[in-house]
């Protein structure tokens, strides 16, 4: 298993290109998801909206499977908006 602080690296490196693209709304790090259970693997969480099929999305706007080796886990979030303060 990949060392944490070698994910962070790697996450902060691509941090700023993911939250490029379209409907992305974060970037942190987890355990990766599979068919509906978390493993013990560590990965890239992208953060999206919604997720919406990759036939749908434009060539730039997809998340790779790996990046610099790291497994990448694309979660459905719904809309982030800061709450106001009181």
């Amino acid at each position: 298993m990949p060392d944490i602080d070698r994910i962070r690296i790697i996450k902060r490196r691509h941090e700023k290109e993911l939250l490029a693209r379209k409907n992305v709304v974060g970037v942190g790090i987890g355990f990766k998801e599979s068919a509906g259970k978390t493993t013990d693997r560590m990965s890239i969480v992208v953060m999206v909206e919604r997720k919406l099929p990759a036939e749908t999305l434009d060539a730039r706007d997809l998340i790779p499977p790996l990046i610099e080796g790291i497994p990448t886990d694309v979660k459905d979030v719904g809309k982030i908006e800061a709450l106001p303060r009181g």
